[in-house]
Parts: C-alpha cells; sequence; structure tokens
C-alpha cells in the first residue's frame, strides 16, 4: 500500500507540472475586494457622466442579487430554528444554554446601545447637517409596541412566508419544533426531512453567495449612482459616528469580552470569523450570512448541537449593529433635525427598546424596523426614517458585519463558560476561503478537526 500510495503522489502531481502554469485562483476576500472598488468606481462614471443605463444595470445586479437571498430567508429560518430547537434534545442542561445565550445577547446589546448613546451624545450628529424635516418622506413601515406583540402571531400559515415576516416565521418554528420534541420518536420522520430540506437549502444558498462579489458591485455602484458624494457631506458626522460605534464594539468590546469572560485570544477568533463577517459585510444580510456564520462558529470550538440552536437564533434576534448602535445614534440624530430635546428617561427608553425589542428586527438588509419601533416609543415623527434612507445601505454594511461578529461571539463566550468549548480547534482555526465551507464534503467545517492530534467528541455540558 505504501509503494502505490507514494507512486500515486508524482502521478497527482503531473497535470500541475506538465500543462504549464496554472492561473492561481483569487480568493474569495480580493473577489470581494475588487467589487467594492469595481462598484464605486462604476457608480461614480454613472453618476458623473449621467449614464442612465449603466444605473439601471447597477440597480438590477444588486437587487437580483439581494432578491436571491431574501429568497433562501423564509424556508431557511424557518428549517434551522425547527431543527436547532429539535438539536437541544442532544445537549445537556439545554435550557441553561439556551437562558445564558438571550443572558449574553442581552448583556452584549446593552452594551453596544450605551456606546451609541454616550457617541452621538459627544457629537450631536444631527447639528450643522443643514437638513431639515422636509428632507425626509414619511416612512411607510411601521413599528410600536402593539404591531409588535401582535404581529408575533401569524393569522395564516402563509402570509409569514409571503411578506417575509421573519418574527411570525420563528414562532412558527420555534412551536413546531417544541411540538416535536414532545411528540419523541413519533416526529423522527419530520426531523429526518427537515433536516434534509434545510441541507438542501444551505447548498443553495452557498452558490447565491457565490456571487457576492458581482452583488457587492450592483449594490455599491447604485448606491453611489443615486446619492452620490455631495450627500454624504450632510451626513457625514452620522455616518462616521455609526462606522465609529460598530467598530469599538467589534474591535473593542468583543475582545475584551473574550479576553475577560472566555479567556480565549480574541486574534483568533476575528481569524476564524473572518469569512462571515466579510460576507456580511457585503451582502448586509445576516440570515444570508448564517450558514458560513454558523461553520465558522463550529470551527472556533463551539459543539455542533449548540451552534445549531444558537447561531439561527442569534441572527433573528442578535443586532447589536441593526439594533442597539444605529437606532440610539438615529433617536438622537432625528431629534436634533426636528428640534426635539430628549431627556434621560428618553435615553433609558432608548436602552430598553434596543435590548428587548431587538427581536423585531428581521435579519436582513436594513433596520427601519427596529428604528420606526424606537421613535414611536418616544413619540418622534416617523417622517426622520426618510431622512436616513439615502445612505442606509452603507450604513447597513457595517451594521451587518457587527450584528454577525455579536452572534459569532455570544456561542464562544458561552461554551467557554460552560466548558464545552474545543479549545484546540479554536486555536488552530483559520480565516480559510469561503470556497472551503461551500464543499459538499464539509471540508472547511472538518478541516481544523483533520490538524488536531485527537479530534473530540462534543462534551457534555457541566451542572
Amino acid at each position: 500500500m505504501s509503494a502505490n500510495s507514494a507512486s500515486a503522489a508524482p502521478e497527482a502531481e503531473q497535470p500541475s507540472t506538465g500543462s504549464g502554469p496554472r492561473i492561481p485562483k483569487v480568493p474569495f476576500w480580493a473577489q470581494i475586494v475588487a467589487g467594492l472598488v469595481l462598484g464605486v468606481l462604476l457608480g461614480w462614471i454613472a453618476r458623473s457622466q449621467d449614464v442612465s443605463w449603466l444605473v439601471t444595470t447597477l440597480d438590477q445586479i444588486g437587487s437580483i442579487f439581494v432578491q436571491l437571498l431574501k429568497l433562501a430567508v423564509a424556508p431557511l429560518v424557518f428549517f434551522a430554528i425547527l431543527v436547532s430547537i429539535t438539536n437541544l434534545r442532544k445537549v445537556n442542561n439545554a435550557a441553561r444554554l439556551a437562558t445564558r445565550t438571550l443572558l449574553w445577547f442581552m448583556i452584549t446589546s446593552l452594551i453596544a446601545v450605551a456606546i451609541g448613546l454616550a457617541i452621538g451624545l459627544i457629537t450631536n450628529p444631527g447639528s450643522g447637517t443643514g437638513l431639515t424635516p422636509k428632507d425626509g418622506e414619511l416612512s411607510e413601515t411601521k413599528g410600536s409596541w402593539i404591531d409588535f406583540l401582535t404581529g408575533i402571531i401569524p393569522t395564516d400559515v402563509i402570509t409569514p412566508f409571503t411578506e417575509l415576516n421573519v418574527l411570525q416565521i420563528v414562532f412558527m418554528a420555534a412551536v413546531a419544533g417544541i411540538a416535536a420534541l414532545k411528540l419523541g420518536d413519533k416526529a423522527q420522520p419530520i426531523l429526518t426531512l427537515s433536516q434534509s430540506i434545510l441541507e438542501l437549502l444551505q447548498k443553495a444558498l452557498w452558490w447565491v453567495i457565490r456571487l457576492a462579489p458581482l452583488g457587492t458591485v450592483g449594490l455599491i455602484g447604485y448606491a453611489i449612482a443615486d446619492y452620490g458624494w455631495d450627500l454624504i457631506g450632510k451626513y457625514a458626522t452620522f455616518t462616521a459616528d455609526v462606522y465609529i460605534g460598530c467598530l469599538l464594539v467589534m474591535f473593542g468590546v468583543y475582545p475584551l469580552l473574550l479576553a475577560t469572560v472566555a479567556k480565549v485570544s480574541p486574534l483568533q477568533f476575528f481569524k476564524g470569523a473572518w469569512p462571515a463577517i466579510q460576507l456580511a459585510f457585503v451582502s448586509r444580510s445576516s440570515v444570508g450570512t448564517m450558514p458560513v456564520t454558523q461553520r465558522v462558529t463550529e470551527r472556533l470550538g463551539v459543539p455542533k448541537e449548540y451552534a445549531s440552536f444558537a447561531v439561527p437564533f442569534g441572527a433573528t434576534t442578535k443586532m447589536d449593529g441593526c439594533a442597539a448602535i444605529y437606532p440610539a445614534l438615529a433617536a438622537i440624530f432625528i431629534a436634533q433635525i426636528f428640534d426635539v430635546q430628549l431627556g434621560i428617561g428618553d435615553y433609558l427608553l432608548i436602552a430598553f427598546v434596543s435590548v428587548i425589542g431587538s427581536a423585531a428586527t428581521a435579519g436582513l438588509t436594513g433596520a427601519t424596523v427596529m428604528l420606526t419601533l424606537t421613535l414611536s416609543t418616544l413619540g418622534l415623527p416617523l417622517e426622520g426614517v426618510g431622512l436616513l434612507l439615502a445612505i442606509d445601505p452603507i450604513l447597513d454594511m457595517i451594521r451587518t458585519a457587527t450584528n454577525v461578529a455579536g452572534q459569532a461571539l455570544v456561542p464562544v463566550i458561552v461554551s467557554a463558560r460552560e466548558k464545552i468549548l474545543d479549545h484546540d480547534k479554536y486555536n488552530s482555526a483559520s480565516a480559510s476561503p469561503i470556497d472551503a465551507f461551500g464543499s459538499s464534503d464539509d471540508a472547511g467545517r472538518d478541516g481544523d478537526r483533520d490538524r488536531t492530534p485527537a479530534p473530540k467528541d462534543a462534551v457534555p455540558v457541566t451542572a
């Protein structure tokens, strides 16, 4: 056998040496960067030269990419939540894990909203912009506590999927998952079918993810062509505030929690989670990024059974960027535009809405629902939402990247605290190309395991 394997090795290498130089494969991150640069260039050309057909083309390319992501969202969320809840039966102390996960979601959201409020109070993003209430339009999307509470329960099982109401889909999936747990073995055929459908959806979504560089060209290009650089000047402080707030949370708060609470290397976390963070930045979709987020979380040593619950749960409720930093800053910005004075009670209310109401923010592009929920709670005019729609694509990139980083962070923290984190896998995780995550044999997920001396099974949760 050793002779055969020895002779097979040269034969395997012959095609690469005998067929001339091979074209190097462009890394996925480089494709994304190229898409960003090309998008900015084409957007600038389309706006400066008034090339209408190019504007239309960029808009269609970006819209098709987002639509493909949305196409898979509804069934993906339903079956991911259903399967993840039933997978908890394989983990000891599942209730404790779920409670700890939710607790850390709330803790990190509270920290994020505090940072957003502090930055807003220091910089006064709505002052000196030259914007007035008439520059905005009344938002068609409403959000209030009544809408939020009554909107959890759907009127039928079809509408949530056709209208993409993620919160109602999560509710139905949770009910179905709990019912399946109660049925036990009788529900096994349904669970097997659900698992197969979930894997099918994830495979289809990989194909869409591979189009992300092209989608980036369209999304960024159309954003530049649509509102141009002149408009950015009016929102310069607010845009900088959102980016600074998100970066402080990602590269300040998260590393601090990893080093002090989880007692693991922050650098290693970002090294392993980078494929999900970069995809979130360009796709602007937490749910669309969810399969990648789950894979990188597993590669960081989080047990698969727990990751399959925490990541889908986080993709629909854990929004430090969209539901904490952004609405806090946006509320201050809009209040200043409309000349409304906010008091301490209002700031506390913003924090409460951000921590409790983040489930109202769907893991898709945009955070309009969360913003309208915050504004309606504070009594601020919803016309203010229209003031921010123009620059929303630029803001949404960093918001979503922050969301996804937090969705991978919390399972790592909880796993480390509960002593079920595989430190060997965590320390060996690498920022491998996105291609590895979409392979049919799950090479991306198992690659790190192959490099460890002794692969570990999932460790039972400690009491």
